[in-house]
């Protein structure tokens, strides 16, 4: 490899570099703000989340859940096509998030809350190294865990009727192991479409927002097995 080359070498890797730190600044900046409105609301408005609970049918909060979904694809596809509105989606997307998880975070202990967080965290960072320094190709992994994705919200609408603690736990534990491989997906994913598609704001946004549900739906999987191992106790 000659000097030219090294050069070259060495660009590509740099902008691959500001490519990830992009992607997680913007991935850190959906948790920040869905971490700061579930605070305020748990801080400041427990009585009104309650009363909201107490006054509103349990199916309008299946309705509420259901609403992140059908917002998803829209905007990843806002996103990928580099549009203006794909960063305020994104935000106005994760304080809405933000809301919705403070009605689950009112049913746990602190202690709960923060053993789970530690843990994703942790995680999170482990599988993201994993998925961004290993040889093997993870793509293979995408239609399992896509299937898999699909099976989990079809068990959580079909609980949401049953309330089955088994079947909540079962999915819990499926649910961390779907979402970390995800992690690992998207991280070597990332490295990809950078030199694929280039450094776009559009998709370091599309990705942020890929691996800012991956760490949220790891963070609400760990909290319900914590959660439920705590009741045991």
């Amino acid at each position: 490899m000659n000097n030219n080359d090294n050069l070259i070498f060495d660009e590509r890797k740099d902008g691959l570099n500001a490519f990830f730190s992009k992607v997680y600044g913007l991935m850190g900046v959906g948790v920040l703000i869905s971490g700061l409105v579930s605070f305020i609301m748990l801080r400041f408005y427990t009585n009104n989340l309650v009363n909201m609970i107490e006054g509103s049918g349990s199916l309008v909060f299946l309705l509420l859940w259901l609403i992140p979904l059908f917002l998803v694809v829209p905007m990843q596809r806002s996103a990928m096509k580099n549009s203006s509105a794909a960063l305020p989606l994104f935000i106005v997307y994760s304080a809405f998030m933000g809301f919705m998880i403070s009605f689950t975070l009112l049913m746990y202990t602190k202690t709960d809350i923060t053993l789970a967080f530690v843990t994703a965290v942790a995680m999170f960072f482990g599988l993201a190294v994993y998925g961004r320094t290993t040889k093997r190709d993870l793509s293979a992994w995408h239609k399992a865990l896509f299937a898999g994705v699909i099976g989990l919200i079809v068990i959580g609408i079909l609980n949401f009727f049953i309330q089955s603690s088994g079947l909540m736990l079962f999915a819990s534990f499926v649910g961390v192991v779907i979402f970390s491989g995800l992690i690992a997906y998207d991280n070597q994913k990332i490295e990809q479409v950078y030199y694929q598609m280039g450094d776009t704001n559009g998709w370091a946004i599309s990705m942020a927002l890929s691996l800012y549900l991956d760490f949220l739906n790891l963070f609400l999987f760990l909290l319900r097995i914590f959660g439920f191992a705590g009741n045991r106790d």
